[in-house]
């Protein structure tokens, strides 16, 4: 295992599993738009100038991030996933761990382990590197299914239960996990229930030509990760996410956020459709589009420009619908045109 930027001190853990216990952020930490907006504006030039011609993944990292959610980078190797990993934790003066996931891996690498101490005669909790604000999990489908499921509970509750006792996880928390295409050798696929837990999922996709000739311009002689120093505090940043809770949703738009979750169950060309975590997690995300664009309500757009991005990976076709060569992002392409805007939506729209 290679747990790089070890920076969390152990004295961090905090045992109990009371969700009011995470550090989050409370009703007077919240932050005016303006800042807001100034602060996101930091985080994404800091990012683009190592992500180059990648303005899009890096807004929608930064987006993943402000509505407490998990991000799944999923491309082939050697266009930039873990440097956009790398480079949005830097931009943030928190703690940050990295793990390389291999198919020896043991849940307890990732977790943690009790020890015993011989001279205090009792078993101490030595905490894993997910205990950390924001966690890299490199080539996650490395590893075996048993190692995969240690990350649920840190990412669905912000806990970790080793030996019976619950371990709080610190606010803001956050697992930015990269993968390979499946069909690669020495991969496993991400069950269901683990995909779901990550609030979206990117493709990189290789850059084009001009931000490919630059990378080879300023790349060459030191990585531009050593320039990246941090723009917000982790204190801000917990302000950014209540700023996010924050954002007004209309009834109209909830039901719109309905429709799209019963369209995907209903569709004759998928098995598995959204789960009601899913529509939560759309919500979140759609909430903080809107915050980033500075408003403090959600329009139908703000859920049109996430969904892809948060349902795509969450659907399974069926065989008929891969033998025609459709795929999950298209059938939520035609979801969003079918399914209609509610009048009192698209008045606050307009």
């Amino acid at each position: 295992m290679d747990i790089q930027q070890h920076t969390a001190a152990t004295g961090s853990v905090h045992s109990g599993s009371s969700e009011e216990d995470t550090g989050g952020p409370g009703p007077a930490d919240r932050l005016p738009l303006a800042d807001f907006h100034d602060a996101c504006g930091r985080i994404l030039a800091s990012i683009n100038t190592v992500i180059e011609g990648k303005q899009e993944a890096a807004r929608l990292a930064l987006t993943v991030l402000l509505a407490q959610g998990h991000l799944l980078v999923e491309d082939v190797p050697g266009v930039g996933k873990t440097m956009l990993a790398k480079t949005l934790a830097r931009t943030i003066d928190c703690s940050v761990h990295r793990i390389q996931f291999t198919p020896d891996l043991l849940p307890s690498d990732v977790t943690g382990v009790s020890i015993y101490n011989q001279d205090k005669h009792r078993f101490e909790f030595r905490p894993g590197p997910v205990f950390a604000n924001i966690v890299i999990g490199d080539e996650i489908n490395r590893a075996s299914a048993k190692t995969q499921s240690a990350l649920l509970e840190c990412m669905e509750e912000h806990q970790v239960t080793v030996d019976g006792r619950s371990y709080t996880l610190d606010a803001p928390f956050m697992v930015v996990a990269t993968q390979n295409p499946i069909e690669m050798e020495g991969t496993y696929p991400l069950p269901e229930a683990q995909r779901d837990r990550f609030m979206a999922r990117i493709s990189m996709g290789y850059p084009d030509p001009r931000a490919e000739m630059l990378m080879l311009e300023t790349h060459q002689s030191m990585s531009p990760l050593r320039e990246i120093r941090p723009v917000v505090g982790v204190g801000e940043v917990r302000a950014m996410v209540a700023t996010v809770q924050d954002v007004y949703v209309s009834p109209a738009v909830k039901e719109y956020v309905v429709g799209i979750g019963r369209a995907t169950r209903e569709h004759p060309h998928l098995r598995l459709g959204a789960s009601p975590r899913a529509l939560l997690q759309l919500l979140r995300a759609a909430k903080a589009a809107a915050a980033l664009d500075g408003r403090d309500f959600v329009l139908p757009d703000d859920v049109g420009s996430v969904a892809e991005s948060v349902l795509a990976h969450r659907l399974m076709l069926d065989r008929k619908a891969i033998t025609a060569g459709e795929n999950a992002s298209g059938i939520v392409a035609g979801i969003l045109a079918k399914v209609p805007v509610g009048a009192e939506a698209r008045r606050t729209a307009s």
